[in-house]
């Protein structure tokens, strides 16, 4: 059977660290990468020396999601080594300037609707403010749901879509291990992140709707333990499903109750869900709030007028 290492990477946010796993098997291969930061690659850099490794001895690394705490380093491999992950990565991780110019104006088109002041607005999307972290390369092949690796032959790509729609993991059906990246973590609730239409798309994708039907999956799934990407192992899976969706559920409901009161915006509800934390982690907290106002709309419990400049959700 495989070895597997893991290694905890500094990563300049607030979760601190993220685990990246060496398997040692066919091939030697790297889960993840942390951060294109200093500290990151020394501690990498470290980490595999420890177990008797250099970075340029890496074969291949398999990228569970696109965010740069996960594909940071990317660019400190060699040329000769693999990059695998789901084909939504290539257009974040190898930076494609039409996509970042779609990914501007989807971030344009959701101030005005979503009812965001000019002071959070001016700061531009997100992920450009992660770019310094970031990698620009591109994949060297693609895996989707039930591949394969020739080299990881116990290992099968699931997909994990909601807090990334790039997001997949690794299943090892004879023990029940999972690499799951961020699709489950023990110490926090994952965040459905907000993404613009990929090429030939029409629509963004409804990320808590697929972080829901994600964490159903994994609660049904025969798994006795979880190597996330940040924090301990996760052992207890369907409790913790459980309770991540019974939380979500109550949040929905909160919403709902908010709304009860009057119409609102979807910034207007973020503020008051979020009331200190808005201020500091914008990002995650609009995403969490468009993603709860999308569970509602799904469950046909509130409507939305999108004739108006700032669009405003309603009770139904």
């Amino acid at each position: 059977m495989d070895t597997i290492y893991r290694l905890e990477i500094p990563v300049p946010f607030a979760v601190e660290t993220v685990n990246v796993f060496l398997i040692k098997g066919d091939s030697l291969t790297l889960v993840d990468t942390g951060t294109n930061t200093e500290e990151a690659r020394l501690a990498l850099q470290a980490g595999l020396g420890e177990l008797g490794y250099r970075l340029s001895d890496i074969e291949t690394v398999i990228i569970t999601h696109h965010h740069v705490d996960h594909s940071g380093l990317l660019n400190d491999f060699s040329e000769t080594a693999a990059i695998i992950g789901h084909p939504r990565n290539e257009p974040w991780i190898s930076q494609n300037p039409d996509f970042l110019a779609c990914y501007e104006q989807f971030f344009q088109d959701i101030v005005p609707q979503f009812g965001i002041p000019e002071v959070f607005a001016k700061y531009g999307p997100p992920m450009k403010r992660t770019l310094a972290y970031a990698s620009k390369r591109s994949l060297s092949a693609a895996v989707q749901e039930g591949d394969r690796l020739d080299f990881l032959p116990a290992f099968t790509v699931i997909e994990t879509p909601g807090h990334a729609s790039t997001h997949i993991a690794l299943f090892r059906e004879q023990d029940g291990l999972m690499i799951g990246g961020d699709a489950l973590l023990g110490h926090i609730s994952s965040n459905p992140l907000l993404e613009p239409p990929y090429f030939g798309e029409t629509e963004r994708k409804k990320p808590l709707l697929e972080y829901n039907d994600t964490l159903r999956r994994l609660g049904e799934m025969p798994i006795s333990r979880i190597l996330p990407g940040h924090g301990s192992d996760v052992t207890q899976v369907s409790e913790l499903v459980a309770e991540r969706l019974k939380k979500q559920e109550a949040r929905a409901q909160k919403v709902l109750n908010m709304l009860k009161e009057k119409p609102m915006t979807a910034f207007e509800i973020c503020i008051q869900l979020f009331p200190t934390l808005y201020t500091k982690q914008f990002a995650l907290t609009l995403s969490e709030t468009v993603g709860q106002l999308d569970f509602l709309q799904y469950n046909q419990q509130i409507l939305l007028d999108t004739s108006v400049a700032e669009w405003m959700y309603y009770a139904k």
